[in-house]
């Protein structure tokens, strides 16, 4: 593995010891989610493109390679030059981009 360009000041322990509750949290919370889903009415429809890519997102989580932010930001973006589908009818963006089965 590559050396990492050091920019924090401070040390692991530091970040672990100041930010740990808080993200400890967030995994409960991630946890919590799949487990909604789990527990949810299956949907005759093939798998939704928005738990796919959420599970996508947590297998670069946990990869051990940088910039672990930048790639699930990139993997969650829709990158294309078209102009978006009309959101209308929901609540806006679905934070994944939808790839056509072909």
């Amino acid at each position: 593995m590559p050396e990492r360009h050091k920019t924090c000041p401070q040390s692991q322990e530091q970040v672990i010891g100041m930010y740990f509750l808080e993200h400890r949290a967030k995994l409960l919370d991630i946890a919590a989610f799949l487990d909604r889903i789990d527990r949810a009415q299956p949907d005759v429809e093939a798998s939704d493109f928005r738990h796919d890519a959420f599970k996508q997102a947590i297998s670069l989580l946990i990869d051990g390679e940088p910039d672990r932010a930048k790639r699930i930001l990139e993997l969650l973006s829709d990158s294309s030059a078209e102009l978006p589908q009309s959101a209308h009818g929901t609540k806006g963006a679905s934070g994944a981009v939808a790839i056509a089965a072909g």
